[in-house]
């Protein structure tokens, strides 16, 4: 059986053969604002409940970039620490989505993932990626830092290497890089092998007990019961962190940047 519907703010959800996909766009690199944050939330939560969903893959539209992370149209707007924490929030809802999420999660990273693509990226429980999908977690260079993804990433990753992207806000790590630091199970050469890849691991996945998956997901994620309260936490820092003038000033730069890119 295969579903395919469309729901608001830019997330498409199909679901063929206990296998269900859930793929986002954006037409500024697949960047994330809060509709699409919270339509994301919304439908990792209802396919990890439905019946016939056994597996989930998580993917984006196009074949240049994964995710541009933060939507800087909406990171120009927000004016209070209140806007601020509620776009941040949607990072949270997002990931914890992810954690809470019965059915084991593939990432399917066919190129670059920044920001929260990167937290995208290590909250799935498995990742598959193109040798093109690169990774950089770019928050620090606009006054603030990856408050929010970083428990995802430093548990995925070690706090280590998390330290080192977020230090390293202006520099791409390659692909291999990342497999070899644990956020990449696998890293294909194109998209076609990607995909091949993706197939395989649902697939298979899909057959498997359903009771002993969640038991096993349960495992994987023994330690972070908090993250409802963390990832808040965490959020309401970028929040606050958001409206200094150093971050707005460049905020606004990137923002015209890409304005004047898209004129």
């Amino acid at each position: 059986m295969s579903i395919d519907f469309t729901l608001e703010g830019g997330v498409r959800v199909w679901r063929a053969h206990g296998i269900a996909h859930i793929e986002f766009h954006h037409p500024q690199s697949n960047s994330l604002p809060s509709r699409v944050l919270a339509k994301l939330a919304q439908a990792i939560t209802d396919e990890g409940a439905h019946p016939e969903s056994h597996v989930i893959v998580l993917r984006s539209a196009g074949d240049r970039v994964f995710c541009g992370g933060a939507s800087f149209d909406e990171l120009a707007t927000i004016r209070t620490e209140e806007e601020g924490l509620h776009f941040f929030g949607g990072f949270a809802g997002v990931i914890n989505a992810l954690r809470k999420c019965p059915k084991l999660t593939i990432g399917r990273i066919q190129g670059k993932a920044v920001g929260g693509g990167v937290g995208l990226a290590s909250a799935v429980d498995y990742c598959l990626a193109t040798q093109h999908a690169s990774i950089k977690l770019s928050e620090l260079a606009v006054g603030i830092g990856p408050f929010v993804v970083g428990p995802a990433v430093a548990r995925k990753i070690g706090l280590s290497a998390m330290s080192q992207l977020a230090i390293d806000a202006a520099e791409f790590r390659t692909a291999e890089w990342a497999m070899n630091h644990g956020l990449y199970a696998e890293v294909h050469p194109d998209i076609d092998s990607l995909d091949a890849g993706v197939q395989k691991h649902a697939s298979w996945l899909s057959q498997q007990s359903a009771t002993a998956q969640a038991e096993l997901k349960k495992v994987f994620w023994e330690g972070c019961e908090n993250w409802d309260s963390l990832l808040a936490e965490r959020a309401a820092i970028s929040g606050a962190l958001v409206r200094s003038p150093e971050s707005q000033a460049a905020i606004q730069r990137i923002h015209q940047s890409l304005s004047a890119k898209k004129g």
